[in-house]
């Protein structure tokens, strides 16, 4: 059970001191179960291994042109010992499956996976940084580090006024910084650990060093072929994203180059988004055969999977090496 370490009356003097008299609350109302994630509002104190968090709200969370969503079992917090914005991420149990290629994953989110891998990447310069704390029920609560920046996906389609200028002013640097992310997601599988869900929206650029973080590791999968498999289908997303300067999608080919649409054969799409080019370089000849090939074994047309960021890693430096040349 948590020990409070600290009296309401010190707690009202802290809420003071960080938003003021007027913007602090009439009511204190401390949490020291969070088991409720619903009931975690705005203006709540949440006492968590005795020290206090002061809820400003919900996370949101928008991708793929859907409106922002509130995430209500992810809040953010002002830590009212030091003053620093945290998120908590509270206890959310959800199960679901999904089908890449011809195999399926099982997926959970777990909490404790969580915290053992913010454990392991402690002082990693490419992960989010926090510790997980268990609340008075028992709750494995991850305090989360906010990270000022932007998500890959509202930083990329805005270098470059075309794909041509991006792709050869701006995608290079990306590409190092990419591959500086395959070998963060290499630790993580050396230690038999599992990113889980990797997305674009799941890498943020810290706004003062530049540096990119991946977030997000509570999701976990059951897997029958290949235990990083899913992680690295997710690579392969992320490098599509980069190297397109965006999705780029049947749909869009059909409405504005139609003549192209029609040289789009099944096996050049994506093996997860069905409407998905994989096969950049039928849409800009300009990108190397070498770039291009790594993209292909995430396509449907794939004759084998990468296994391993290993071997994902082999390929990308024998790219990156005809990209520097070119």
């Amino acid at each position: 059970m948590i020990v409070a370490e600290i009296s309401r009356a010190e707690i009202r003097e802290l809420i003071v001191l960080r938003v003021g008299a007027s913007r602090a609350p009439k009511k204190l109302r401390v949490i020291t179960d969070m088991t409720d994630f619903f009931g975690v509002d705005y203006d709540d104190v949440a006492l968590l291994g005795g020290e206090p968090y002061f809820i400003r709200g919900n996370e949101r969370e928008g991708r793929f042109g859907i409106e922002e969503q509130p995430k209500f079992w992810v809040k953010r917090a002002i830590d009212l010992r030091t003053g620093e914005l945290k998120i908590l991420k509270l206890v959310f149990h959800e199960r679901f499956s999904a089908r890449v290629g011809g195999i399926v994953f099982e997926f959970m989110r777990s909490p404790r996976k969580e915290a053992n891998i913010l454990r392991l990447v402690r002082g990693h310069p490419n992960f989010m940084q926090g510790f997980a704390v268990e609340d008075r029920a028992g709750n494995v609560i991850r305090v989360i580090d906010h990270i000022p920046g932007r998500k890959l996906h509202e930083v990329v389609p805005e270098l470059g006024d075309s794909h041509e200028g991006y792709f050869y002013s701006h995608f290079p640097a990306l590409f190092e910084d990419y591959i500086g992310l395959v070998r963060a997601i290499r630790f993580l599988h050396m230690h038999m650990s599992k990113h889980g869900d990797i997305r674009r929206d799941h890498l943020i650029r810290e706004r003062e060093s530049g540096l990119w973080r991946w977030i997000d590791f509570d999701l976990n999968y059951v897997h029958r072929e290949n235990f990083f498999g899913y992680d690295l289908f997710g690579l392969g997303n992320v490098l599509a994203y980069i190297t397109g300067r965006g999705d780029v999608t049947t749909k869009e080919l059909k409405e504005h180059n139609p003549r192209l649409f029609e040289q789009i054969l099944e096996e050049d799409l994506n093996i997860i988004f069905g409407y998905r080019v994989m096969n950049l370089r039928k849409v800009y000849p300009y990108i190397p055969l070498a770039l291009n090939r790594v993209l292909l074994h995430f396509s449907q047309g794939a004759n084998a999977f990468y296994d391993t960021t290993d071997q994902l890693l082999d390929d990308l430096e024998e790219a990156r090496s005809k990209l520097l040349n070119a």
